[in-house]
């Protein structure tokens, strides 16, 4: 099973986010009358609290109040999942993330938020040092697979989309490799990656891209169906060696579930009004993430799809929501 096509998706959820707007009642012409929360998985220095703070900026502006980042980091990000599930339903607190579907969470993904956009799509990129032995992402498979259980993969967390893209990875080519979790890029996986105490690392373009063109690290591949508009130079894993592989990550923004649906409404107007914007687009090419809105329902349809995709992974790697 894969994932529905990234470009038809966007190309749909533009379309869809130019509809009229609705009509406003009070309680969305009061709201926000005062500071909003938008709380994030990882901590400050990542690609998902980049993307945020584009936004918040944005927002901030256009509500005429202050959009607070909240970096609550750990777990994969299912802290802050946690925080906003159970926060009280009232516009004041929204999500950058991506609910996961695990059993051992005390949220359900798909009926403890409510989806207002998709912001954007964005590959994970396979990385190692520029000291390491492997030039290129053969090479890397060739080597994983002489070695069963040798390779180590840094990830920003059990469950992360970067994590699943590895586990999906491990599954595809037959080969097997050790997980090695961190709280983000920033706590110290690039160190470590950069010094040679983990092989690889699989994360974000965000987290990732613009390491690589600094020379920091080597991009070995991106898991998309063909090379990114954003980082053309970077061969895909499907070209290089498993054939049909397609794994992106998407950013989007969550509420509560049972907050006000005219609030939801006009959040929903708001961020398809600045996701269209070319300027607040070009904030997102250095991250590498494809920026389009899209209706709730297609939202909802998307999250539905990856938890049918990313069921069987999880139960077969055994990943558990911490």
């Amino acid at each position: 099973m894969k994932l529905p096509d990234r470009r038809k998706f966007l190309h749909l959820a533009a379309g869809a986010a130019a509809l009229p707007a609705f009509s406003s009642v009070a309680q969305a012409q009061a709201w926000p009358n005062r500071p909003v929360r938008l709380v994030v998985g990882f901590p400050a220095g990542g690609g998902a609290d980049a993307a945020a703070r584009i936004i918040a900026q944005r927002f901030s502006e256009v509500w005429g109040q202050q959009v607070v980042i909240e970096n609550k980091g750990g777990a994969g990000g299912n802290i802050a999942i946690d925080a906003v599930a159970h926060a009280a339903p009232d516009g004041y607190t929204i999500l950058l993330g991506h609910p996961g579907p695990y059993s051992s969470l005390t949220y359900d993904p798909l009926t403890d938020f409510a989806p207002v956009s998709l912001i954007g799509v964005y590959g994970n990129l396979l990385v190692v040092s520029n000291s390491s032995a492997l030039k290129t992402f053969p090479d890397f498979l060739r080597y994983a697979r002489a070695n069963p259980g040798k390779v180590t993969f840094a990830t920003p967390g059990v469950g992360t989309s970067p994590h699943l893209a590895g586990e999906l990875l491990k599954h595809r080519a037959g080969i097997e490799m050790t997980h090695v979790p961190y709280r983000g890029v920033a706590a110290g996986g690039m160190s470590d990656l950069v010094s040679g105490r983990v092989d690889s690392m699989f994360n974000t373009t965000g987290s990732l891209l613009q390491a690589a063109r600094a020379g920091t690290v080597r991009a070995l591949a991106v898991p998309l169906p063909e090379r990114a508009a954003t980082a053309p130079e970077i061969p895909t894993i499907a070209e290089s060696g498993v054939p049909g592989f397609d794994v992106s990550g998407w950013y989007g923004l969550l509420a509560p579930a049972k907050t006000p649906t005219d609030i939801l409404r006009k959040m929903h107007a708001d961020a398809a009004a600045v996701l269209a914007e070319r300027a607040l687009k070009a904030k997102f090419e250095p991250l590498g993430v494809d920026v389009g809105s899209s209706t709730p329902e297609t939202f909802t349809t998307l999250m539905r799809a990856e938890s049918e995709l990313w069921g069987p992974i999880i139960k077969a790697a055994n990943i558990k929501g911490e």
